[in-house]
């Protein structure tokens, strides 16, 4: 049969598994050994490079779902992020970034790139001219995140693609908020898809892991940089988001439901000031957001009316955790100004938007009645 035409819940169910020969089994067995034989064999494996039985073959799957011609699998998000930039910016090179972004990316670009001696500037905003006027003569790479994370913005992929191909750079995305179940960005001609596998690939809540996925000249640069600095991931994690991956349409697309209801449910709410949702027609992306993707995500952010204690209300849930990370099965909410940007100041905070009572809201699978009374007798109590 065709892969290239196979729909998303057939390549995450069928593409990537490691065939049992041996007893016939349904699911890909693991292959944990850290040592394999280099004589007389077509493939040197070595866990670090990448490539045993597992890892190669997981590596099939997530080329499929962002249709590249191939991928790695690293220990994390930020292994993947911070081993990609390094692939392709060396000594002397300049990148433009998006103004928000994934507080660690930013916090990996302003501690650690002035060690190497690349430049890097943030756009200012979204627009084309935002991020043209920050191309210098010595830009190698463009790189941005959509939706973005926490405030949901939308950037432009054929914009930045256009851009991009314009000016002879490398255009990178942070694919995470959306998953290639919403957002193919491959489409709109963006060069690398990354990803925080922890989060809607995994979407247990139980692995960390990282994901590139890019065309196989793109990757072969990657890789090089990547054995050396040795992200790579153990074949039973490996193993596991192979596992997980299985039902990531099914769980994306009810994460999708649910959270474009609470939404508007919040948005409707008196004690609710404002939220955060391309799903929502009045959010200043709405039609960008349905041109460039499939569904809008299982994340939103929303800030409480003028005087009301976030802290409290998130202490006052019962099935919605207060907890790191997103995109589990179960919902989530967190305060980004103590967690996942807490590495920035004050001052760049205030200028990214994310105010001390932002709260950021990974829907899960639940019932949407049952997350609605939870939001609704927190929010009562205040």
């Amino acid at each position: 049969m065709n892969k290239d035409t196979f729909g998303a819940n057939t390549i995450c169910t069928h593409v990537g598994e490691v065939a049992d020969e041996q007893f016939k089994g349904a699911v890909s067995p693991i292959f944990p050994s850290s040592s394999y034989a280099y004589e007389n064999v077509d493939v040197k494996r070595y866990p670090r490079y990448f490539n045993t039985p597992n890892q190669e073959a997981l590596c099939k799957k997530i080329a499929a779902l962002e249709k590249t011609e191939e991928a790695l699998i690293f220990g994390s998000g930020m292994a993947a992020i911070s081993t990609t930039m390094l692939a392709f910016l060396h000594k002397g090179d300049h990148v433009v970034l998006q103004k928000t972004l994934y507080g660690g990316t930013y916090n990996f670009v302003v501690e650690e790139f002035d060690k190497f001696g690349i430049e890097y500037s943030f756009t200012e905003g979204f627009r084309k001219e935002d991020f043209e006027e920050k191309i210098q003569q010595n830009t190698k790479v463009l790189f941005v995140e959509t939706p973005s994370n926490p405030l949901m913005l939308i950037t432009d992929l054929k914009m930045i693609s256009g851009l991009a191909k314009e000016h002879g750079l490398v255009s990178m995305i942070d694919n995470t908020f959306a998953s290639p179940i919403n957002q193919t960005p491959a489409d709109f001609g963006i060069d690398i898809m990354l990803h925080s596998a922890t989060k809607y690939m995994g979407g247990h809540s139980d692995i960390c892991a990282g994901a590139v996925a890019a065309s196989e000249e793109h990757i072969k640069t990657i890789w090089n940089v990547a054995k050396n600095l040795g992200g790579s991931l153990s074949d039973y994690t490996v193993w596991l988001l192979e596992r997980s991956m299985k039902t990531m349409k099914l769980r994306v697309k009810a994460q999708n439901r649910n959270a474009k209801k609470l939404a508007k449910w919040l948005q409707q709410h008196p004690k609710v000031e404002k939220v955060y949702y391309p799903g929502l027609k009045d959010h200043p992306d709405y039609a960008l957001a349905k041109e460039q993707m499939k569904g809008y995500s299982g994340m939103l952010s929303f800030e409480l009316k003028e005087g009301l204690n976030a802290s409290n209300f998130m202490k006052s849930l019962h099935l919605i955790k207060e907890s790191m990370s997103l995109a589990g099965v179960e919902s989530t909410i967190l305060s980004p100004a103590k967690t996942s940007h807490a590495l920035l100041t004050v001052e760049e905070r205030k200028r990214q938007g994310i105010s001390e009572e932002l709260m950021r809201f990974s829907v899960g699978i639940e019932d949407k009645k049952d997350l609605i009374a939870d939001l609704e007798q927190a929010l009562d109590k205040l």
